[in-house]
């Protein structure tokens, strides 16, 4: 009996991907226009069929061909597009243009016959104008032949394991005629807070057992170190590291090196800006940088991804890290979004942070796909077969090489054509604030 298969669109560097696999899915492809996303996609899951392109530019035949899957029907499509347009009084929403890659969404699930769909997206979308977008969105699935499951729900991260308060809100949509999923029910709640479930993890529990970057000179050049200076795990820590069963759960076992701490480049800060991170309280936001400090006993705030090149390059606000004054890693922020040890980033800070940022968070991901599994009607087969991660050079890949091995154009030509005197004023205003900070 094989596994259901998943399609990723929008994919990243693969947090639904992960997620739905850990459910027992098989993810057959993932579609992700920024090359240097999709190389680190195929690093971690070297089996799946990754397709380097814009949505706007594949058609469900080709995902098909390109995943080898024959006549096999696709169980599942899950993704979140950008959604950037507002509802007009006397248009529809996804008539504006800005929200093309919404309808190629909802175009992709139609052609492929996929017999359910994931939606992801900012909480955002169900406020203010901007729900007459949601009820768009809704009417095109149902003109499909989808039906929603309603009313749709906001899910926080944080109630399904995750050290992280992170809202999002989750459509899920059933062909019609299928059986249409429930959404998964809150497992913990937000350590720190009151409530009859579970308390979740802290950050504590979440960083705690990491070796410390800075004691590592190396990791202000490269992004990993072989060491055994590892710290006792909590349970929370326990799942990350992979030394507990139950924490592949229906996923794939992965080839790697425990005892190599990955995704860890360090920062150089200034002095001063160590001094102000220092006093600034744990759960508070220090006043020039704005950055968060960690809370030892709480949770993250929401993790962010920063911009791209096309609107700046700025740096994600990574938070303070709660013990040592300096902002936390890119390999840090994984395990604030569950993101398990094996599962690796792009090499740099930049591009590392982003892909964490943009990703939803592995387990949330997981609680949901769960409930795709049970509408389908079918139990979640473990795999008994290891499988061995990528060649490591497609970490390391800048937007020129990356676009060079995928075959196509670099990104940064389609930089936005913004008056020199703008990009002028946001280079200076990122100079600014390394300046403060020394990020």
């Amino acid at each position: 009996m094989s596994r259901p298969i998943g399609i990723d669109l929008f994919a990243g560097a693969g947090g639904l991907s992960l997620g739905f696999e850990q459910a027992g899915f098989d993810i057959a492809a993932a579609v992700e226009i920024d090359p240097v996303h999709a190389a680190v996609h195929k690093f971690n899951f070297p089996k799946c069929a990754v397709i380097a392109r814009s949505i706007a530019k594949v058609t469900g035949m080709q995902i098909r061909a390109l995943a080898n899957l024959g006549d096999r029907p696709v169980d599942v499509v899950f993704g979140g597009p950008p959604c950037q347009g507002f509802s007009l009084i006397g248009h529809r929403a996804l008539d504006d243009p800005r929200n093309s890659l919404v309808r190629d969404f909802v175009r992709i699930v139609s052609e492929l016959d996929a017999t359910y769909f994931v939606f992801e997206n900012v909480k955002g979308l169900t406020v203010g104008r901007h729900r007459e977008f949601l009820a768009d969105l809704i009417r095109e699935f149902e003109e499909k032949g989808y039906s929603v499951r309603s009313p749709w729900r906001v899910l926080n991260a944080a109630h399904f394991g995750v050290p992280q308060d992170r809202e999002r809100l989750i459509l899920l949509g059933a062909k019609r005629g299928s059986a249409r999923p429930e959404y998964p029910l809150p497992v913990t709640r937000a350590h720190g807070t009151k409530g009859n479930l579970p308390e979740g993890p802290s950050c504590t529990d979440a960083l705690g057992d990491l070796p410390e970057a800075e004691d590592f000179p190396t990791l202000l050049a490269i992004d990993e170190v072989h060491t055994k200076t590892w710290g006792k795990p909590s349970a929370y820590a326990r799942l990350l590291r992979c030394q507990d069963d139950e924490a592949w759960a229906f996923g794939y076992v992965r080839e790697w090196e425990p005892f190599k701490l990955t995704s860890s480049r360090r920062t150089g800060h200034t002095e001063i800006s160590r001094r102000r991170f220092a006093e600034t309280p744990m759960g508070r936001v220090e006043p020039i940088s704005r950055f968060y400090r960690l809370h030892a006993e709480g949770v993250s705030n929401t993790l962010r991804a920063g911009t791209d090149a096309a609107r700046g390059a700025f740096t994600s606000p990574r938070p303070i890290h709660h013990r040592k004054p300096r902002c936390i890693t890119v390999r840090e922020m994984a395990r604030l979004h569950g993101f398990p040890d094996w599962f690796r980033f792009h090499e740099t800070k930049w591009h590392g942070a982003r892909q964490v940022g943009n990703a939803v968070p592995p387990p949330l991901g997981r609680a949901v796909a769960a409930k795709i599994m049970e509408a389908l009607g079918v139990g979640p087969l473990r795999s008994v077969n290891a499988v061995r991660l990528g060649s490591e050079s497609l970490l390391r890949m800048d937007l020129s090489k990356a676009a060079r091995f995928w075959g196509v154009p670099n990104p940064i030509g389609r930089r936005d054509q913004r008056s020199g005197a703008k990009k002028r004023k946001q280079i200076e205003i990122e100079a600014m604030r390394e300046l403060a900070t020394g990020t």
